[in-house]
């Protein structure tokens, strides 16, 4: 089993919007094999609380303006983890500290990534 388009699709835009609020380690695991409730996650990393929220605003303005309905949120209040379920992908956005602590990549190692594309940053 391989994630649908509109599961890529929709992956492809969070992954843009999480980067244009300077997300970082953004990947994006096709877990249909193991799971049989969504098709992907896309794990993303904020500096602090502050970034965590913003990242998760404007992944969920973004999908939403794309037609995706968000069915549930967690997380919002402590910034720490907050994590966006649109069905067909589910959204995790860290803090860099309970990103490793959680090691999601770990637990879904056996999963495919999909590629994202992101704009290239040329100040580097």
């Amino acid at each position: 089993m391989t994630a649908s388009s509109r599961a890529v699709e929709l992956v492809q835009i969070a992954a843009q919007a999480a980067d244009a609020k300077q997300a970082e380690d953004l990947v994006a695991l096709d877990v249909t094999g193991p799971l049989q409730l969504t098709d992907v996650f896309l794990l993303a990393t904020g500096r602090n609380e502050r970034n965590v929220l913003a990242i998760a605003d404007e992944v969920e303005e973004r999908l939403i303006a794309a037609g995706a309905k968000p069915l549930r949120r967690e997380g919002r209040t402590e910034g720490r983890w907050v994590l966006i379920d649109f069905g067909d992908i589910v959204v995790h956005v860290f803090h860099e500290e309970d990103r490793q602590y959680y090691s999601l990549e770990r637990l879904w190692s056996d999963c495919p990534t999909i590629p994202l594309e992101l704009p290239v940053d040329h100040t580097a």
